[in-house]
């Protein structure tokens, strides 16, 4: 019998007292050996990891989360690497599953879908972003995270990524963008400062313009926001790269939220010409119609975006509702500016069906002149 290829997860850790203890837990039973990097914490993170097999090491932090990781990189000892990070889950399925995947793919490299959660606790599944992360790798192929912050793998120097494995039973339940993990750790004023560092550099990438846009756009400052995602989109033009998705989104979103509306139209167009199955760009389309009263049209939209859903595409960073409840719900909104009750009330219940608890559906089934 061939043997079993072993598994080491390697974590990088900072007081996490909070979360380490349930993040162990669920991968305890999965992985064969826990590495664990410490870059200074000054809770009960470390007496928490002797309740595990665990491998701890101190690690000065110098700003650079990829230089931590690629630190405990160095440490392990298994044929197969799994990162996640303390404020996250692994949920499996099926465990023999997943051991048969890893002994029988012949990439070096897997990715799970991640349920990046956000809003207020508890975590709501309706509440979420949707994205498959390349999680699971093998050890000796000479892969490293670059970027002091945001750090990610090597993948494209390494990995031929024209037929990438998911992992579909498996999951990822990351919290760390839900409203108070935010708020009691700062992240925003670390993460600006850790990017506006990276970005004095002569050849910094496109993606710390599209980063340093994100977090701008998480405190509401929407024209610093645009600026800079067209600024990152300009330059991944000028290297001769096309310009990833996760930019186009929010370009789009930032222009609706404004409610510039206009300035959206047509340039999504050419977006979705370039992501033609994204289901958040025909989102915002549809969106836009409604703010022009092109119901029709909007209604058309709407329903494609139901027919693409949100899990068919897990390499794009998807908003669930957008090809599910929300479109249901947009198109009962629609039905009402086109004086058809009967047809909104039908798609409301569409939408409450899926989400039981969407206010907002609720709200619409509950005017007077919505009739059944």
């Amino acid at each position: 019998m061939e043997k079993r290829l072993s598994i080491s997860l390697s974590m990088i850790v900072k007081n996490e007292e909070k979360w380490l203890e349930r993040c162990l837990n669920s991968v305890i039973d999965i992985v064969d050996e826990i590495v664990i990097v410490d870059t200074g914490s000054t809770d009960k993170t470390k007496e928490i990891c002797t309740s595990f097999p665990v491998k701890l090491y101190d690690y000065d932090w110098n700003d650079s989360f990829a230089d931590a990781r690629n630190f405990g990189l160095s440490k392990v000892n298994g044929d197969w690497i799994l990162y996640i990070d303390a404020d996250e889950e692994l949920y499996i399925e099926d465990i023999n599953r997943f051991h048969n995947v890893l002994q029988q793919t012949k990439n070096n490299v897997v990715l799970i879908p991640t349920i990046n959660y956000y809003g207020n606790f508890p975590p709501d599944s309706n509440k979420a972003y949707l994205y498959a992360s390349h999680r699971l790798f093998r050890n000796h192929k000479g892969f490293k995270f670059v970027g002091n912050i945001h750090e990610h793998l090597n993948i494209v120097d390494i990995s031929d990524l024209n037929s990438p494995e998911i992992m579909s039973f498996a999951k990822i339940h990351h919290y760390g963008y839900m409203d108070s993990v935010v708020e009691d750790k700062n992240k925003s004023v670390r993460n600006l400062s850790l990017l506006q560092k990276e970005k004095e550099a002569s050849d910094y990438s496109p993606w710390i313009d599209y980063h340093i846009a994100s977090e701008y756009y998480r405190e509401e400052c929407y024209e610093k926001a645009f600026d800079l995602v067209n600024l990152s989109i300009k330059r991944f033009i000028e290297k001769k790269q096309l310009p990833p998705a996760l930019l186009y989104k929010l370009k789009y979103d930032i222009l609706i939220t404004l409610g510039s509306f206009d300035g959206a139209w047509p340039g999504i167009e050419k977006a979705i010409t370039m992501y033609p199955k994204y289901v958040d760009l025909h989102f915002y389309k549809g969106i836009i119609f409604m703010a022009q009263k092109k119901y029709e049209e909007a209604i058309s939209v709407f329903y494609h975006c139901i027919k693409l859903g949100e899990e068919h595409n897990p390499l794009f960073l998807t908003k669930t509702g957008n090809g599910s409840y929300q479109s249901w719900y947009l198109i009962g909104r629609c039905y009402e500016g086109l004086d058809n009750p009967v047809k909104a009330r039908k798609a409301y219940r569409q939408s409450l069906a899926l989400y039981p608890d969407y206010e907002e559906a609720k709200l619409r089934m509950r005017k007077p002149d919505v009739d059944s």
